[in-house]
């Protein structure tokens, strides 16, 4: 309900003389209109959901998103021995981009919405989106989420880790955020299959991580990908019961991102407009995967092939 305005007494208006036409704005009639029909449609949706927004995609596009998957996978493999003590979180995201570059494909990030670089990689604090810069060192006992996405042959693939630098020196708060965050994602996609609902995933990511006590982040979503970056459906981690939402159907392709903090759930934006940080400054993880829905269960693209490592 918006909040009730005090009562004015409105200044005297002089009657129009008798011969000029009352005035008439032909914009404002129209922003009117354009309003009324947004609130309808806004209620239709809130009604029947965005079901018919989410992308059915044919069995033949699940080989295009394999590919790419399995890229981002690699790219994730293939930076984690620099994540070292020492190395700024700029010579990572250059690694990130070489190695994207030499397999044919691109990173999604690189010039989306001005932003510069082929990477987010968020160190301790930042719950995500954090910049690639020359003034970020790693240090042992840091944690780091590095969020890559791969563009091969028009498909996106999207994953997300969060390391550990120098397991041994990282404080056991530290080391647990991590596991039970990495714990959430599995549990989550365990839920995820033909004919269940998508409470069914996001419901065990949110149980999982508060008994753990730590709050799920809603401010930032999963989302719909495939031949676009960012589609339907939106998830948000933090909400969901089982056997309520969206009917999950094959075809669906969608990334499932928990994000745990370890103190109040709240975020703030820094002034680069990007990186999203705790407002409480206590640490944050991450872990994501690119899925595809199947009968019996789901797909996951974004996982090194001919290893058994779930990420």
């Amino acid at each position: 309900m918006g909040k009730k305005r005090a009562n004015r007494k409105e200044a005297y208006r002089p009657p129009a003389a008798e011969d000029a036409p009352a005035m008439k704005s032909t914009v404002t009639s129209r922003v009117g209109i354009v309003a009324i029909v947004g609130y309808v449609m806004l209620a239709v949706l809130v009604q029947v959901g965005t079901h018919h927004l989410v992308p059915i995609h044919a069995a033949g596009d699940y080989d295009g998103m394999r590919a790419t998957g399995a890229l981002a996978a690699r790219t994730l493999a293939h930076v984690e021995p620099h994540i070292q003590p020492g190395v700024t979180t700029a010579a990572l995201d250059a690694i990130v981009r070489d190695f994207i570059a030499d397999n044919g494909a691109t990173a999604a990030t690189l010039g989306y919405r001005g932003y510069k670089h082929s990477s987010c990689i968020s160190v301790n604090e930042v719950v995500c989106h954090g910049v690639p810069s020359t003034e970020v060192t790693l240090n042992a006992g840091d944690i780091v989420n590095v969020d890559v996405t791969t563009v091969l042959d028009g498909w996106y693939g999207d994953t997300s880790k969060t390391f550990v630098v120098g397991g041994e020196d990282a404080s056991d708060e530290a080391n647990r955020l991590v596991r039970v965050t990495r714990e959430a994602l599995k549990l989550g996609l365990e839920g995820c299959k033909a004919g269940a609902r998508l409470g069914d995933v996001t419901e065990p990511i949110h149980e999982h991580l508060t008994r753990a006590g730590y709050g799920v982040v809603n401010q930032f979503s999963a989302h719909g990908i495939g031949r676009t970056f960012h589609a339907a459906p939106f998830i948000q981690h933090g909400k969901g019961r089982k056997g309520r939402g969206l009917l999950l159907k094959p075809g669906m392709f969608f990334t499932v991102e928990p994000m745990a903090n370890q103190g109040v759930t709240a975020t703030k934006t820094l002034r680069d407009g990007w990186t999203a940080v705790t407002k409480d400054g206590k640490l944050s993880a991450q872990f994501e995967h690119t899925v595809g829905v199947v009968e019996g269960g789901c797909e996951v693209f974004t996982r090194v092939p001919g290893t058994d490592a779930f990420i």
